[in-house]
């Protein structure tokens, strides 16, 4: 009788740590689901610098992986105060400044085909993203290297474009990160803007410029981080005496799961970096910033392995 009391208490302890184990694989998956997607730490020691492919205003070094697809909402309310702000119009929840609607879909782990639109000057893009270099944990590169070119159509608009290539705006950027400890993010972004027609059309605005942007991340806790995030148009036009800013974000980035949800602050009206590196003219001290949000969904196609 002892032997048979021995075995089925054996039985049901094994039982037991088998339900436990498929629960905690299950746990990992749903909460990693979206680092797993991104360009996590693999056997080669890659180094994660960022959590997901979008801050406040940039874009990051981070690249979704092999057959993953990235579905963006990013959202900006009306300004919070001022004269278009203020309670007449709920401190700008009642406006609309600009929502971008996008996908990045990994060709492979390192090249990214990224397609979206906004609304502001109906701007529609296409980007190719592609991870040149990653940062290692032990003796490989120090930062990581990412590079994007962007071509862009405003299909629809107010303005009359005399020629098709008048509609088009390029952009080359190379980001270039470094995640310098476990709670600390750098990113620098030399950027080239070209844009077919001068934006805005008016005498003086140059059609092709120079900028640079810088953002980091500041980890709070485990699955929340703060994002400062920055721009300046090296641009002889776009200065304070002709009414223009440098753009400036500052975010909360919040994992959950597979989602990555980020509620941020900027005096930024445009999401994408063509329409706010050509035309930000919001300023802080007037209450011209606004309330914005990225929503950040992952999409696995990769077939289930045993």
């Amino acid at each position: 009788m002892k032997k048979y009391i021995i075995l089925l208490s054996l039985l049901i302890i094994s039982i037991g740590l088998k339900a436990q184990k498929a629960d905690s694989v299950k746990k990992v998956s749903a909460a990693d689901s979206l680092l797993n997607s991104m360009g996590s730490d693999d056997k080669n020691q890659k180094v994660v610098i960022f959590k997901s492919s979008r801050l406040v205003l940039s874009q990051t070094t981070e690249t979704v992986k092999k057959k993953n697809l990235n579905f963006l909402v990013i959202h900006r309310f009306g300004d919070f105060a001022g004269k278009n702000g203020g309670g007449k119009l709920y401190f700008g929840l009642d406006d609309v400044a600009d929502v971008y609607i996008g996908f990045e879909y990994g060709v492979t782990d390192n090249l990214n085909i990224d397609i979206g639109r906004t609304t502001i000057g109906g701007l529609a893009d296409l980007e190719v993203k592609y991870a040149v270099l990653h940062q290692m944990k032990n003796d490989g590169s120090p930062v990581a290297i990412t590079l994007l070119g962007e071509a862009a159509i405003r299909p629809y608009g107010f303005v009359s474009y005399p020629k098709f290539s008048d509609r088009l705006s390029h952009l080359a950027q190379v980001m270039i990160a470094r995640k310098f400890s476990d709670g600390f993010s750098l990113q620098v972004t030399p950027t080239y803007v070209s844009n077919g027609s001068s934006i805005p059309l008016v005498a003086g605005s140059e059609q092709n410029y120079f900028a640079l942007a810088a953002a980091a991340r500041l980890k709070l806790t485990k699955h929340m981080g703060l994002i400062i995030d920055y721009a300046h148009p090296f641009s002889s036009f776009r200065t304070t005496g002709n009414g223009f800013y440098d753009p400036l974000g500052v975010g909360i980035e919040i994992e959950t799961g597979g989602h990555v949800f980020t509620i941020n602050i900027t005096n930024a009206r445009a999401v994408d970096e063509i329409n706010y590196l050509n035309a930000t003219q919001s300023n802080f001290s007037k209450g011209q910033f606004r309330l914005g949000f990225t929503i950040s969904r992952m999409f696995d196609f990769n077939r289930s392995k045993n």
